[in-house]
């Protein structure tokens, strides 16, 4: 059988605290919890050696037993003894050890796996002991809670604060850049408490109100832009509204109504990649001029009949 170094395992010193040695552990846990490496072997493997570990360092007693049996280990070993000539059974723990797995349930929601035969061999009973310890019953955490969010589209592309009042108590909750009608927003350990007062998480479900002008398709936006006449005949530039002002756009001779211009980079942020926008689309509307003056009529009517030449 192969000795198993805990402390190497969870990456601790062997001098470490139980402070420590539990707040190294979780941040583990949640890294490598099944649930959050789906399909991952190597993860679910590193998950039940982590867990295991714990369970041993995380106990005292167990704690203190493993230490004197790595004592003895590193003296046969310094000795020159064949490792597989050690002799086990002086360890060896015929009962079936009750092991509290709540910590990790209340932590993570279940997920558990069976332990080795070096912890079976020392402790007795492993997994099966694990699984009858723990309490089919009772919920690992509370209820979720979703609550709705309304949010401008200003709002969406550069981010925004919204203070949550829950129980009386007052929170900030921060909505980022990006968020779309759908997005969810998690507010972890905010929701309702179980029995045992472990609350569950608030999630914040984002509508985003709709624009009086400008339209988003995904992180593109869209918006028709007035040209007059002149401009759209001989060139010139024109104001297109987007969400952080207006910009100015060069406008070729001879635009038409209806020409699309695209703007790189002036849609909305990519809620996953942060440094990613969508673009902006600025539709021409040909804006026509209306109350001609005499002399302005007398103007068309001669251009008119140039273009007929």
């Amino acid at each position: 059988m192969e000795y198993k170094d805990y402390y190497q395992i969870l990456g601790v010193d062997r001098k470490a605290s139980e402070a420590a040695i539990k707040r190294t552990y979780r941040k583990l846990a949640r890294e490598l919890h099944p649930d959050v490496n789906p399909g991952d072997e190597a993860a679910e493997s590193r998950f039940k050696d982590i867990n295991e570990a714990y369970q041993v360092l995380g106990d005292p007693e167990k704690r203190l037993k493993y230490d004197r049996l790595g004592s003895s280990w590193n003296r046969w070993q310094k000795a020159g003894h064949d490792p597989g000539g050690y002799d086990w059974s002086q360890w060896h723990s015929p009962g079936r050890t009750q092991v509290d797995l709540s910590d990790l349930d209340d932590l993570l929601g279940g997920g558990m796996g069976g332990f080795s035969s070096f912890f079976d061999t020392l402790f007795g009973g492993g997994a099966a002991g694990a699984r009858r310890a723990r309490p089919q019953s009772r919920p690992t955490r509370g209820r979720d809670i979703e609550q709705p969010i309304e949010i401008s589209l200003e709002e969406a592309h550069s981010g925004t604060m919204r203070i949550l009042d829950r129980d009386g108590a007052r929170m900030q909750a921060k909505i980022p850049p990006g968020a779309s009608t759908g997005t969810r927003v998690r507010l972890a350990g905010q929701g309702a408490p179980n029995a045992a007062g472990v609350p569950g998480d608030l999630y914040l479900k984002i509508s985003v109100k709709p624009h009086p002008r400008i339209h988003r398709k995904g992180d593109d936006l869209h918006v028709e832009t007035p040209v007059d006449l002149f401009t759209a005949i001989l060139g010139g530039e024109a104001s297109v509204e987007t969400v952080e002002g207006t910009v100015q756009l060069k406008i070729p001779a001879g635009t038409q109504s209806g020409q699309v211009f695209r703007l790189r980079g002036k849609g909305m942020p990519n809620l996953r990649q942060k440094a990613s926008f969508g673009d902006l689309y600025a539709k021409v509307l040909l804006q026509i001029p209306q109350e001609l003056s005499d002399k302005e009529k007398e103007l068309f009517q001669e251009l008119a009949a140039l273009r007929k030449r």
